[in-house]
This record gives C-alpha cells, structure tokens and sequence, in this order.
C-alpha cells in the first residue's frame, strides 16, 4: 500500500505495478495524472482513513506490488558508489527522509541491516515523498561485516560522528563512499563505527551539538555531490 498524493503519483512514475486505487472525489479531480494508471474508485475519506489507519493520507491509497530489495554488494561493486548505510535507524520518517535525500542527490543506494531497522512501509513511502519508487535499498545481515567486506582502495566508509576529527570540507568524498549514520542518540553502534576507515563530523555554528539523521544525511551527501560535480 502506498498513501499521499506525491508517494502515489511517483509510484505511477515507478516499476511497481499498481493494483487498485481509492481516491476522494476532491483528490481524484486535482490528480489527473490518475488516469494513467487502474480505474479509480471514489470513497469517502472516512473509508481512506480506515484503510491506512491514518488521516495522512491525504485523499489517495494505492494497492501494488511489494517493494523488491537490490543485492547491497551491487550496490558497492557501482563505479564510483555513493552509499548511505543507516545502522539501526528505527523511525519510518527519518528513513523516509534519508530516502528522498538520497536520490535528490543521485546516490547509488540505501543499505540496512537486517535487524533493528526500519523497512520500506506505506509510511516511509509517504515520508520520501515516494523517492523511494526510484532509488535502491538492500538490506544485509550485518552491517559491520558488509562494510568490511566492501570497502578498499576504492571504496571508503565514513561513520558520521559529531566528534569526529575528519571535517567533512577536508574529506575526499570524490570516489567511491559509504556514509554510515546512526540513530538518534545512540549513533553509529562501536563496531561498525570501528569498521569504518574515519569518523567524519559536520561543523556547527551554533549551540546545538548534532543533527538529526535525516538532515545530517542530507548535508554529507550534497557536500560528496558537490565535490563530485566540481572534478
């Protein structure tokens, strides 16, 4: 299921087929692009709302195939990759966000670990704005031994660290990258941290001493596009 009118219109736009789709009579006449895809049913938003179990929906539910995860050493074996890996990031509106952000900036994909992460739901569907029809995730069975595996000469992992001694003006995000984030509060757990080759940090002006995940994702990948961009 997917809900939102931007989730559903991009997953109009995406390879995943669609099933069914209910829409009010006020969201159907402002989405014309509907018409592209099944015969639409009109439904009061009370129906919507008990569909989604949410009022967020906002005039809009799609049914469709489920999301089909990529194979994460692909990801890596990419030219150039650049791989946001989330370690242990629970909340479906950060991971919804990183998603959109991440193929804002035209990253190779997302990669989660198997346990203790969110997953792809009709929520993280909302919250990317549906970013999430266009760009790949892989989950792996653990995070550390994924890192390890994968990185090299070529392929540099950097675990964002509000202390890390590595500014992230002074890091060459130019070739191949892997930016592991955290979760709120507890960060990027001490052994993928230790997997990875540096702790890259963000400069604050102010007096706060972090970011949340989403952002901070954000900041380190368009600082890696723009560097990119500049070669």
């Amino acid at each position: 299921m997917v809900y939102g009118r931007r989730a559903v219109r991009e997953l109009y736009r995406g390879p995943r087929a669609v099933l069914e789709v209910w829409a009010t009579e006020r969201a159907a006449s402002q989405s014309p692009w509907l018409d592209a895809g099944p015969r639409v049913q009109i439904k009061p938003e009370r129906a919507l709302t008990e569909a989604t179990e949410t009022r967020d929906h906002q005039g809009l539910v799609a049914w469709c195939d489920l999301f089909r995860y990529t194979d994460g050493w692909e990801l890596a074996s990419a030219e150039r990759p650049l791989l946001v890996c989330l370690d242990q990031v629970t909340d479906p509106h950060n991971l919804g966000a990183v998603i959109r952000s991440a193929e804002g900036a035209g990253a190779t994909g997302v990669v989660l670990p198997a346990h203790g992460s969110a997953r792809v739901t009709p929520a993280v569907c909302r919250a990317s704005a549906g970013a999430v029809e266009h760009l790949p995730l892989a989950v792996v069975p653990n995070l550390a031994r994924y890192l390890a595996e994968i990185k090299g000469p070529e392929l540099w992992a950097y675990a964002a660290d509000a202390e890390g001694s590595l500014s992230m003006w002074d890091a060459d995000l130019t070739g191949g990258v892997a930016l592991v984030l955290g979760a709120e509060g507890r960060g990027v757990r001490p052994l993928v941290r230790r997997t990875c080759d540096a702790l890259i940090s963000i400069p604050l002006a102010g007096h706060v001493g972090s970011l949340n995940v989403s952002v901070a994702a954000a900041v380190l990948l368009y600082e890696a596009r723009r560097q990119r961009d500049t070669l």
